[in-house]
């Protein structure tokens, strides 16, 4: 067997060359980072095996382990093979006949969490700030919570009432409906942002992050305002790569904690999360009238199965009389 040498400890060589492909073939910041993040762990799992010498049977007990030690869900695991995947094709340019053979898991089939309108209105109500406009969004253009934040002031037109989403999960760009009620305040939202966009830049500083190779293309692009994102963060980091010091989005967590303790206080009594409102806004067109093929374009669906879910949810008990009520 061949013996992994110094360069996997601190900065792997065959994890650098990954990052790069990745980014080379356009992959999103997210699916970058987590892509490098199953390779690294993979790499560490058998540090006395070269990754090209590994075995089928290695790489089903790597995904073994995620399963059953770790308590990985079944679309985490899914992620650590498409990574993998991507390792050995892309980046060692092995194509093993077994590759095909290594067995995804079985997504388990439940009943998505959503919320009733009142429910929606009362957790709304105590939220506030950005937090509370980006759930706006989320119920009311079906947005994920990563679509959301990632959205740049051109991708919002307000005279059509639309919103484009960029670089979604899938990598297909579509058009969604933009909430008449939130107009006032995002354009209130966007003129603070302006601001703060053009005290950054007296200050020598206001420029953002590009995608793809357009720094190149327009180098001062990246200082317009229309290129900023929508709900920047208070504070600024910096891009290694792209050697610039920029405002990213808001974290994360930074809505999610909100909707944990607005959910709390609403006294709503379901598990509520980001994606709870995504739910919600598809389970409501549908209540509403709205066809199925619609409401895959809105939610960026790739297959209408997918958003068949929602019929379930809507159609759930409904004219059924229980027995005990006879």
């Amino acid at each position: 067997m061949k013996k992994i040498t110094s360069t996997f400890n601190s900065k792997p060589k065959l994890l650098d060359q990954a990052k790069l492909k990745l980014q080379s073939e356009r992959y999103s910041k997210k699916t970058i980072e987590a892509y490098t993040k199953w390779i690294r762990e993979f790499i560490l799992f058998d540090r006395e095996v070269h990754p090209k010498e590994r075995s089928k049977k290695q790489i089903e007990n790597y995904l073994s382990h995620l399963a059953i030690e770790r308590k990985v869900s079944a679309s985490t695991q899914n992620q650590a093979l498409a990574a993998l995947l991507f390792l050995y094709r892309k980046v060692l340019k092995t194509e093993f006949g077994w590759l095909d053979e290594v067995v995804k898991a079985k997504y388990s089939k439940r009943i998505p969490v959503v919320f009733t309108k009142h429910e929606v209105k009362e957790v709304l109500n105590h939220l506030e700030g950005v937090p509370k406009l980006v759930c706006s969004l989320l119920y009311g253009s079906g947005l994920r919570l990563g679509e959301a934040l990632n959205l740049r002031v051109k991708d919002i037109n307000f005279d059509s009432h639309q919103i484009i989403v960029r670089e979604p999960k899938g990598d297909k760009d579509r058009i969604t409906t933009l909430p008449s009620s939130i107009i006032p305040e995002l354009k209130q939202h966007l003129n603070k942002v302006f601001v703060q966009h053009k005290n950054d830049l007296k200050k020598g500083k206001g420029r953002t992050l590009l995608p793809y190779s357009l720094a190149k293309k327009y180098p001062n692009a990246d200082k317009d305002f229309f290129w900023q994102y929508v709900f920047p963060a208070d504070k600024f980091i910096k891009d290694k790569d792209a050697n610039l010091v920029y405002r990213y989005h808001i974290n994360e967590s930074t809505v999610q904690k909100s909707i944990k303790e607005a959910v709390k206080k609403a006294k709503v009594l379901k598990h509520g999360t980001s994606h709870t409102f995504r739910h919600s806004f598809a389970t409501h067109l549908l209540e509403n009238g709205y066809d199925i093929r619609t409401i895959q374009e809105l939610l960026g669906h790739s297959s209408v199965k997918t958003t068949m879910i929602y019929t379930h949810v809507a159609n759930m008990g409904a004219g059924i009389k229980s027995p005990l009520d006879g």
